[in-house]
């Protein structure tokens, strides 16, 4: 399973700093501390407070750069600071993300196609997240034809089937896990899957957060999930993947797996 970091986000106090004075140490410290735990990728989200969302991106693309040779994730629903940021990338990156509108698809899957990146794309539409499995596919279907559409492998989408907090929507954890399992049937080669990990506990009480991120993570990679943007930093966390890796037999044992594991990223 992919990990793809979630630190440098504007939502975070230091990193919201960091924009406002452009500040490249928050930067640095988070990219190389990811990076170091086994991060495969790295979110960047300028947050909602940038007042120019493009140069905002810009900016944190050219700046994490200099730290870490990871790929990038671009996170914002400004599709102009994504393309900005696309712009900056030295790799191919992840869009994150689109739903199953077809003037957010029509925008953003050409702009992957043009730059040989991956898309996260959300199964819901404007009308909010479905409750049932049943819907989440039929999002899924959609966002698979429309891939097809416009020139991307269906294995270069991340269908992520939205997890919602456990302590408000404890029903959807189960319809999740179940559409996990059955977007890998839906196409050849299969999409893939992502998950924002850390949402299944927010609001949840803080000693227990860490739990329900490691517990829900082990689960859905029992069904199926491909990726998760998640608290690279969790050495336990990432040690749950470690070792789920090597029980479903995708990594080779050794007693020094979980390094192994590390160093792979």
């Amino acid at each position: 399973m992919l990990i793809i970091g979630e630190r440098i986000n504007g939502m975070f106090r230091d990193i919201r700093k960091a924009i406002e004075n452009e500040d490249p140490k928050p930067l640095e410290e988070w990219a190389k501390k990811q990076e170091e735990n086994g991060a495969h990728f790295l979110d960047i989200n300028t947050g909602p407070n940038a007042e120019d969302q493009v140069a905002t991106m810009e900016w944190l693309v050219e700046t994490t750069q200099q730290f870490t040779d990871l790929p990038l994730c671009l996170d914002s629903t400004n599709y102009d600071a994504i393309e900005a940021g696309l712009k900056k990338c030295k790799k191919p990156a992840m869009i994150n993300s689109i739903t199953a509108e077809r003037h957010k698809i029509e925008r953003v899957m050409p702009m992957a196609a043009e730059h040989n990146a991956l898309v996260i794309a959300l199964t819901m539409n404007e009308e909010g997240v479905p409750k049932d499995h049943e819907k989440r596919i039929g999002f899924a279907m959609e966002l698979v034809a429309a891939a097809d559409e416009f020139g991307l492998s269906p294995d270069e989408l991340y269908l992520d089937p939205l997890i919602l907090p456990c302590n408000v929507a404890q029903d959807h954890g189960p319809e999740v896990l179940e559409t996990i399992r059955q977007v890998k049937m839906l196409s050849n080669p299969a999409p893939k899957t992502v998950l924002g990990l850390s949402n299944v506990s927010q609001n949840t009480v803080e000693d227990k957060r860490d739990l329900i991120n490691r517990t829900y993570a082990a689960m859905a990679m029992g069904a199926g999930l491909d990726a998760a943007i998640m608290d690279a930093n969790d050495d336990e966390l990432v040690a749950t993947v470690a070792t789920g890796r090597i029980l479903m037999n995708q990594d080779i044992y050794c007693d020094s797996y979980i390094d192994v594991f590390k160093q792979s990223g």
